[in-house]
């Protein structure tokens, strides 16, 4: 339990304790007064009832020092909160129609449903990545800012899986997060309210179906595993693929769907399929944010000040019934 102002409960204790020392002081005189006239103090049940109703005014009045020095306990408290980075693909390949009106818009349509999804208590970041990850919006509780940001998005450039993983964990802890020259991950910290999703065909930067996972992008989820960021994956296209102009080339691409739940297994997340419009529909209410535990303060005053009432009522009540006499 903590307090507000432990100097008004130190006041209030020295008060309480000052009333005890008086109470004390004035029945000893009072019993010394009698036994020097001669004259019995009374039945011993009265004088217990008279007591007892004296200190039960005293301790109301110790335990109202406690409530006006503003108690409170700590409780935990879970709700979703926490960072959420919306990494989009807008690489060339994403202009395909294999998912209408595009893969692009598509995703899009789903991302700002998903934005419109989530309470206050979730910050909410875009990066949009062609050959590296560039940074849109910044995480914000303004979720109006994450929504324009996707929605000025316009497909154009190569893919990197790597480095919109890496950008999307720079927008997480507010600083640039890059791979070791060998290769190697950094130590980042700890995360466990963040989470990425991850929006793309799984296409590489040359618009061709890979083979497997790269490196590099196997390396920036193992940065996120580390982390606690959990990275969600949404496939947009089909896996029968078609053809699509990028610089002037015509291109055949496909939904790489086996790199794209490599991602998503790596860091405990969730491969979503949206092989078209509809069932891009269903992935916001698909996609779940981690509850997250968070101790907050819980005002103890009002308990504390209705004991005293309690104490106070009760010590009157006895007095009265005791003596005949308020006090």
């Amino acid at each position: 339990m903590s307090l507000a102002d432990p100097a008004l409960l130190a006041v209030g204790l020295l008060l309480a304790v000052a009333l005890a020392w008086a109470a004390v002081a004035v029945a000893r005189r009072r019993a010394a007064a009698l036994a020097s006239a001669g004259v019995a103090a009374g039945g011993p049940g009265r004088g217990r009832g008279r007591l007892a109703g004296v200190w039960l005014t005293i301790a109301g009045v110790a335990v109202l020092a406690v409530a006006v020095a503003g108690p409170a306990a700590s409780v935990p408290v879970s709700h979703a909160s926490g960072t959420v980075i919306l990494a989009m693909d807008v690489s060339g390949s994403m202009a395909a129609t294999d998912v209408a009106p595009s893969r692009l818009a598509a995703a899009q349509q789903v991302a700002e449903s998903f934005i419109n999804a989530q309470p206050d208590t979730v910050d909410i970041g875009v990066v949009a990545f062609q050959q590296g990850g560039l940074e849109a919006a910044l995480p914000t509780a303004d979720h109006s800012t994450a929504a324009a940001a996707v929605g000025r998005l316009t497909a154009g450039g190569g893919t990197s899986l790597g480095d919109a993983i890496l950008a999307s964990l720079s927008a997480i802890t507010r600083r640039t997060v890059t791979l070791g020259r060998d290769g190697s991950a950094p130590d980042i910290g700890y995360w466990p309210s963040a989470t990425i999703v991850l929006f793309s065909d799984g296409q590489d930067e040359s618009g061709a179906a890979s083979s497997g996972t790269d490196p590099e992008t196997s390396a920036a989820a193992s940065v996120a595993e580390k982390a606690g960021v959990r990275i969600d994956t949404v496939g947009v296209g089909t896996t029968a693929g078609t053809t699509v102009e990028v610089d002037g080339y015509h291109l055949f691409t496909a939904l790489d769907e086996a790199t794209l739940k490599s991602i998503s297994q790596a860091t405990d997340g969730t491969y979503h399929p949206a092989s078209d419009a509809s069932q891009l529909d269903g992935v916001a209410s698909s996609i779940n944010l981690r509850l997250t535990i968070t101790r907050e303060p819980l005002p103890l005053a009002g308990a504390f000040i209705a004991l005293a009432l309690v104490l106070l009522a009760a010590g009157a009540v006895l007095t009265v019934t005791r003596t005949g006499r308020v006090v």
